[in-house]
């Protein structure tokens, strides 16, 4: 593994996304976003998407300096249209104007289509539980070939459809995030291991015959196999929502074939924002939470396992450990990253030099 520190991995990230046309406060929205994914533990999430970022601005299948546009107001009602601009700028729009109507209303209702990627998605949760809200968050995945097979199938149908709830923090406990995608394990989770030569956990895949493998390579290599649902039927149904309230419900796209050749990343989002205070300020909300996870937390941990951990937790401590030690970055993704910094422009020396 390369070891870079994360000031320096988001300073290099920055000059590659600029170099694909963006101004730089949008290259530094987009770098902080994917090295943040990278410190929290979600390589899947981090700098080795750049590349394809990139690839998909110079496609014009992203919209580099876009931003949201009003499709509809209807009280707590905010529909929004990405217009096909980075996701780390339409979900950072996105959230503010929802938290901007729930300080007033109480509860905003955010539906927002037509985002290239949104990246991980915990971070737009994280902006409301800051502010004092709970979100909820259902989104679905298009604008490439299907790669999770619905349960019971053989082979793809629809994407990753990933789902997501954040609740502010209380005096005890930090922020509780909920995050995760319906398949498995993510797809970059699987493009790390594909990169690094590893095999992926079992039950995440299927061949192009569906029967089980653990090879990363049948998600990238001729033929291609198909990730499968977490908790098999149940992340089934629960991707399925991603598509009826993420996309449907909002007019975005929605899986189908006419979706599978624009190779871009379509994300469309509806998220809830609810006042905890809403049901009344006297309600012990927060007391019940502590209450509730100093109970749960002290069930004994399981053999080879140190401790009962919350949601959210991992990212904390795998955060302190890389912001203190480095980013980790497997050679064939920091071979990408060179690729795609020297394909657009820069020096090899002026690469190394900004990486440190």
């Amino acid at each position: 593994m390369i070891t870079v520190a994360h000031e320096a991995l988001e300073n290099l990230v920055t000059e590659m996304i600029g170099r694909a046309g963006s101004n730089p406060e949008e290259a530094r929205q987009v770098a902080h976003n994917l090295v943040e994914a990278n410190l929290l533990g979600h390589d899947s999430h981090g700098v080795g998407l750049t590349a394809q970022y990139m690839r998909h601005a110079k496609a014009g299948t992203l919209t580099v300096n876009g931003h949201v546009s009003l499709v509809s107001d209807n009280g707590a009602y905010l529909l929004l249209d990405g217009n096909m601009a980075y996701g780390q700028v339409t979900g950072g729009e996105a959230m503010q104007l929802g938290l901007d109507r729930a300080r007033t209303a109480g509860v905003a209702i955010v539906g927002l289509r037509n985002s290239h990627h949104l990246g991980r998605i915990g971070a737009w949760g994280e902006i409301c539980a800051r502010a004092g809200f709970i979100s909820i968050h259902f989104v679905n995945v298009v604008g490439h070939r299907p790669i999770v097979a619905p349960w019971g199938g053989a082979e793809a149908r629809y994407s990753t459809n990933p789902y997501c709830t954040a609740v502010p923090a209380t005096d005890k406990n930090p922020m509780f995030v909920l995050d995760m995608a319906t398949s498995r394990v993510a797809l970059g989770k699987v493009r790390v291991a594909y990169n690094a030569g590893k095999e992926v956990v079992e039950g995440a895949l299927i061949d192009h015959n569906g029967l089980p493998t653990r090879n990363a390579a049948v998600m990238y290599e001729q033929p291609t196999g198909a990730l499968q649902a977490f908790g098999e039927h149940k992340g089934y149904g629960l991707a399925l929502l991603g598509e009826i309230l993420g996309a449907a419900l909002l007019g975005g796209p929605v899986t189908d074939p006419a979706q599978q050749g624009r190779e871009t990343i379509c994300n469309s989002m509806l998220t809830v924002i609810v006042d905890p205070k809403g049901f009344g300020r006297d309600i012990p909300f927060a007391d019940a939470i502590d209450s509730m996870l100093a109970y749960v937390t002290s069930a004994r941990p399981g053999e080879g396992v140190d401790k009962v951990r919350v949601p959210g937790e991992p990212e904390r401590e795998t955060g302190a450990d890389r912001r203190a030690n480095g980013v980790p970055v497997d050679p064939g993704t920091w071979a990408l990253l060179v690729e795609a910094g020297v394909e657009a422009g820069m020096d090899r020396h002026d690469f190394d030099g900004i990486a440190g």
